[in-house]
């Protein structure tokens, strides 16, 4: 296949674009200087250049906070751009995969989130992104939705990368435990995308890795495999303000993954044990 892979300096395109040319696939990755995804005209002329079967669209606007003191600017990243790519997807015939998140959910489940549970974002990052999705769904007949969350990879910044470092200048980190979710290792993330590629399985999927933890017990297990002796203080949201409401339960259901004959992803713990050595701190 020829794919188009957006976001390619972000954590999951770099690991989609990597594992894609292991295999024998014609991979063009592209980050915003080789194609602006804000700019209507730029993306038509780079996908009617490249002519693609499939658009993998990794690229987004994922700082939460900063979304909600610019909505506009999420706006144009996560709802337009996608809307752009896929206007031009179907003026060639080609079909797109979109990466949105769990923040589409208000967080105020018991249970995990099915992918036809109603959305009812918080904030303005799920704001954004379920506008991404409700412009490739209007606009192709032929796209995959992934939904993910708690991302962490080797190429930029998360949340093992912070601990790792917070741990080791200071000994002691406050973290929060009333909000639950499932971390998501992006090399296992992009191996089921690029599985689903390869199948007329369109649709909505929840992927993140199996398993569920609060964001203190993730840290707790951080440190526990980095081998690194850090006293983590458990605090609440309300302890812990931020810009961004952030849904405090974020599970995602993996059973229309599973029903379309799709294998889950690992474990949390297994996935950041790989992940600690593809970085090297273990």
């Amino acid at each position: 296949m020829n794919i188009l892979v957006t976001g390619v300096n972000g954590q999951l395109g770099h690991d989609v674009v990597k594992l894609l040319d292991s295999k024998e696939h014609i991979v063009t990755g592209v980050d915003r200087k080789e194609m602006d995804i804000t700019n209507e005209e730029a993306v038509k002329g780079k996908i009617r250049e490249v002519k693609p079967d499939v658009i993998v669209h990794c690229a987004a606007y994922t700082n939460v906070d900063g979304a909600e003191n610019d909505e506009e600017a999420a706006y144009q990243v996560n709802a337009l751009g996608t809307k752009y790519l896929a206007q031009a997807a179907k003026e060639i015939g080609a079909k797109m995969l979109f990466v949105s998140t769990d923040y589409v959910f208000e967080g105020n489940a018991s249970e995990p989130y099915e992918v036809d549970h109603p959305t009812n974002p918080i904030g303005a990052y799920g704001r954004t992104k379920l506008a991404g999705e409700n412009f490739l769904k209007e606009i192709l007949d032929r796209f995959y939705i992934v939904r993910t969350a708690w991302v962490f990879g080797k190429n930029g910044k998360n949340f093992v990368k912070t601990m790792l470092r917070l741990g080791k200048e200071r000994g002691e980190v406050g973290v929060v435990a009333d909000q639950v979710g499932s971390p998501t290792y992006t090399m296992d993330l992009a191996k089921f995308i690029i599985e689903l590629i390869q199948t007329e399985k369109y649709g909505t999927y929840h992927a993140t890795n199996s398993g569920v933890c609060s964001w203190y017990e993730f840290a707790v297990e951080i440190f526990k495999q980095a081998g690194l002796s850090v006293k983590v203080n458990p605090l609440t949201t309300e302890q812990y303000p931020t810009p961004a409401k952030r849904p405090k339960y974020s599970v995602l259901s993996k059973a229309e993954l599973e029903k379309q004959g799709f294998t889950p992803l690992p474990d949390w713990k297994e996935a950041l044990h790989a992940y600690l050595k593809e970085i090297e701190e273990i």
